[in-house]
């Protein structure tokens, strides 16, 4: 279904509205859908560079029962920012300013189109940054990163996205702006709008502004790589070290079968083996912290545990950074199904990356695992020949499993890249049909005629044409 977008052109000047078929094609998937060949086109895509834009955008659009999708650099793993009914594409990279550092507050104000490198790069000078950046941060914004409430490697360390987010400004789908949270550390006033804000996906509001909490420079970064001679081993090794209270900032882990991806895509002499990545931040007594760590993996009958001098901790990095790349490219033939995104209580990591390798091998199947593993955090992915359909059956079947036996642990099916289109069959299975009957009572709260981002989250959105079954005054 299309929808009439005509008077567009009486809400913003010409030169922030388009019809164009390249930039409604651009529209219609983020990474995640086009990797799984998905995507609706928009109607048109409009441009907003102020607060007022959006809430007159949303207004007119909501006035006419028409949908419009917030969309911003497209690096979604989920379907989060496709339109799922044609309607508007609203891209907010215009609003991309960086309006104000406060050093002394540790806080600065942003427009929710900002790069989050720019915001390192702002605040730079001052011996700030700001920590929980996903690894996409150079080309994702901080406002997709505030709707997927991503998070990175730094999370073990830092937290996520939402534990930096004082303050938004916001527009709901019938044009009202608001505030939510405070730029005071803390605040227990009212309800915590801000916080329901954060990993909303753009369904409740669009966010025009974001104040972040920053964190002081650590005068002391090392960083290292560790190697194991299993899986299990390195995934103890982790566990172990987040239960000891080692002090580190990432500790990523990467499977042989990572590795191996990883070394070809590189072309490197990196090892075909289980390794972990590690990074330590600290203003002194960093060298003590490493030591602790070593005890640690030692216990663990880690192979080679090697820190690199300064001049060499971008390579060691380059490896864990690029391995969504490699995974894609590893094999002509195969493609990846979804990009796995599970999340289990550390104590369970080495349990839920044995069952995915286990159920690789009992199906006949490549399963990279690798991951944020501090927080617990596993990326994995199910790779298959998409001309298969046999072989493609048999990859849906393991990635869904993995999901399932996640949720089965305690965890989540989605650690950091939101529910969007791809996980919509988990929401229930994972809270329970009373808590998701209430967050279809918070939509029909800000968005009574389902206009903003509509077919994303629930369940029922699933089906062709579906909408979220809003609860009525009968």
């Amino acid at each position: 279904m299309s929808y009439d977008t005509a008077f567009l052109a009486d809400v913003l000047p010409p030169e922030q509205v388009t019809t164009g078929d390249s930039a409604r094609d651009s529209h219609a998937a983020d990474w995640g859908a086009q990797q799984a060949g998905e995507g609706v086109t928009p109607d048109a895509v409009v441009y907003p560079e102020s607060t007022e834009d959006v809430a007159d955008v949303l207004a007119a659009a909501n006035e006419r029962g028409v949908p419009v999708t917030p969309y911003a650099a497209g690096t979604s793993m989920e379907g989060n920012a496709v339109p799922a009914f044609a309607g508007i594409s609203l891209d907010l990279m215009r609003m991309n300013e960086v309006h104000e550092v406060r050093p002394d507050d540790f806080q600065v104000d942003v427009g929710p189109g900002v790069m989050g490198s720019a915001v390192d790069e702002a605040v730079e000078g001052h011996g700030m940054f700001f920590p929980p950046l996903p690894s996409s941060g150079n080309i994702s914004t901080i406002g997709g990163m505030i709707a997927n409430d991503a998070s990175g490697m730094q999370t073990v360390k830092y937290g996520e996205v939402a534990d930096w987010v004082l303050e938004v400004e916001a527009v709901t789908a019938a044009g009202e702006v608001f505030t939510a949270g405070s730029k005071a550390k803390k605040t227990s006033a009212g309800y915590n709008l801000k916080d329901l804000l954060v990993g909303s996906e753009g369904t409740l509001a669009v966010v025009t502004r974001a104040t972040l909490e920053l964190a002081g420079l650590p005068e002391q970064i090392r960083g290292g790589r560790a190697v194991f001679p299993s899986l299990d081993d390195a995934a103890e090794a982790v566990f172990d070290a987040v239960r000891s209270g080692v002090d580190v900032a990432k500790i990523e882990l990467i499977d042989e079968t990572a590795g191996a991806m990883a070394a070809a895509y590189q072309g490197s002499d990196l090892p075909e083996a289980a390794m972990i990545f590690v990074e330590f931040h600290a203003n002194h007594g960093i060298e003590e912290e490493i030591a602790f760590c070593r005890s640690v993996f030692e216990a663990h009958d880690v192979e080679s545990f090697e820190i690199a001098g300064d001049e060499e901790m971008d390579a060691l990095w380059k490896a864990r950074e690029e391995l969504a790349y490699a995974v894609q490219t590893y094999d002509p033939d195969l493609t990846p199904l979804h990009p796995g995104d599970i999340t289990v209580p550390v104590s369970k990591l080495s349990e839920v990356i044995r069952y995915a390798k286990e159920l690789g091998a009992e199906h006949d199947l490549l399963v990279p695992c690798f991951g944020h593993a501090g927080d617990g955090n596993v990326h994995y992915s199910v790779l298959a020949d998409p001309d298969d359909e046999e072989m493609v059956a048999r990859g849906e079947e393991v990635y869904a499993a993995i999901v399932e036996r996640a949720i089965e642990m305690g965890g989540t099916a989605t650690g950091e890249h939101g529910i969007g289109t791809g996980k919509r069959e988990y929401l229930e299975r994972e809270h329970g049909p009373v808590a998701v009957d209430l967050m279809r009572r918070v939509k029909g709260a800000f968005d009574p005629k389902d206009t903003l981002n509509p077919g994303k989250v629930f369940p029922e959105t699933a089906e062709a044409g579906g909408r979220v079954t809003l609860p009525t005054d009968d």
